[in-house]
């Protein structure tokens, strides 16, 4: 199955515009979760796009010890701009915003904590909580009927906190329409 954005090509210029616009080096586990945030590239597909774009100079590593980060180079910037690309725009801006409320629930340290609990009522709640430098800003038990259910859940939040707590928030402010923005 391939990537919803396309072949190859499609998914470096996908990956290229996500770099160029975080604009700041990224490591390897980092730069994949933004890039899976909206699903639109498959894992396998962006290690092999990445490896490429290592081997063909269009992202560089940098940094000395520690953890190794990445950043697009000129060459990179000017391979993006000149491919033709049939990605539509909309899924770019959808993907940066994704990608850039991810980065920072990363940089403000964001903590998500998401455990499952057997209730004597043959019940599971799904306690889930995030906290911010010690301060809680957001936490919610769910009852659900079944342990198979809940599991998902929790595993849901504990995957993606970020739209979870934008979902919540734009539906308490009464934005409806917040899984369109």
């Amino acid at each position: 199955m391939a990537s919803a954005v396309g072949g190859m090509s499609n998914v470096k210029i996908f990956v290229l515009y996500l770099m160029e616009n975080v604009g700041r080096p990224l490591d390897f586990v980092t730069l994949n979760d933004i890039v899976m945030q909206t699903d639109y590239v498959m894992y396998l597909d962006f290690a092999e796009a990445f490896n490429k774009m290592l081997d063909d100079g269009l992202i560089a590593a940098v940094g000395g010890e520690g953890e190794t980060a990445y950043v697009i180079t000129e060459r990179g910037r000017n391979v993006a701009e000149s491919l033709h690309s049939d990605i539509l725009s909309s899924l770019l801006d959808k993907s940066l915003a994704a990608a850039l409320r991810y980065l920072d629930f990363k940089q403000r340290g964001v903590k998500a904590v998401c455990s499952v609990e057997k209730r004597e009522d043959g019940r599971y709640a799904v306690v889930c909580e995030l906290s911010e430098r010690g301060t809680v800003i957001y936490a919610t038990t769910l009852l659900v009927d079944s342990e198979d259910r809940a599991r998902r859940m929790a595993e849901n939040f504990r995957d993606r906190p970020e739209v979870i707590y934008r979902g919540v928030h734009a539906l308490l402010a009464g934005n409806i329409n917040y899984l369109f923005d």
